[in-house]
């Protein structure tokens, strides 16, 4: 099971996110770097806790107030990092541009989308090994401008996904992220049921290590973490400890 960081961009610095209230979002404070800069945030999480991707969110490009794509160029280069990047990409051609920038995935979320037809067209035309569909939710109820999106369930959009080529899907709960109250396990498990051959990243709210546990015994494929790693409540000999049982496993 992958571990992956995650960075929230604003304004230059990486921010602290509690509940999708983007708003109030703060720079980050943490247990692991005492600054908010980018590429040393980075390298913390690269140096201090072993870890070799990260995933971060351009909310300057998300809310259509500028992007990070320069910076986004230099973490590719400078960190040492596999980049997983959701900058507001919502068809072939901001895609691409993600890609380009340095991402070794690029993240079509679900709150950027404002049509479904864009959907299967990104996969047919981008290697689907690059792409990432973020379900972006607001307390189980799927956040987008796009109407088919919005009147569907979040499995009934998972089960489209599937069948236009998407193999890699977050489950992202904006109403849980900061808080660690735990992930949503139950519609983990229902996706799993309905989709076993669907690769589950869970995000939103991650406890603990426990919880880790839990969600590699419930067959996720990754786990996005922020707060948890930057209060020091998961730490490098946890993450060490999950990989030496995941290398048990094979």
């Amino acid at each position: 099971m992958r571990l992956i960081p995650v960075m929230d961009l604003r304004d230059g610095l990486v921010v602290h996110a509690v509940k999708g209230d983007r708003e109030h979002y703060r720079p980050v404070t943490s247990v692991l770097t005492d600054t908010a800069e980018p590429l040393e945030v980075a390298r913390a999480f690269r140096e201090k806790l072993g870890l070799s991707e990260l995933y971060i969110a351009d909310l300057n490009a998300i809310q259509g107030h500028g992007h990070h794509r320069a910076l986004i160029s230099r973490l590719a280069q400078q960190s040492e990092m596999s980049l997983i990047v959701d900058a507001g990409a919502s068809d072939v051609a901001s895609a691409l541009q993600v890609l380009e920038a340095g991402a070794s995935q690029v993240i079509i979320g679900a709150e950027t989308l404002t049509t479904w037809e864009t959907v299967p067209a990104i996969c047919a035309a981008i290697d689907p090994r690059h792409l990432i569909f973020s379900l972006d939710m607001r307390s189980g109820q799927i956040l987008s401008r796009c109407p088919q999106l919005i009147t569907s369930s979040p499995v009934e959009v998972l089960g489209l996904l599937y069948r236009a080529n998407w193999r890699e899907v977050i489950l992202l709960d904006l109403s849980r992220v900061g808080t660690g109250t735990g992930v949503d396990r139950a519609l983990i498990a229902e996706a799993r049921q309905m989709l076993p051959q669907l690769a589950l990243i869970a995000g939103g709210g991650v406890r603990d290590a426990n919880e880790l546990d839990d969600l590699r015994t419930a067959g996720v494929a990754g786990v996005l973490v922020a707060t948890a790693l930057h209060q020091g409540i998961i730490t490098r000999q946890h993450i060490a400890a999950l990989i030496s049982s995941d290398a048990h496993r094979t």
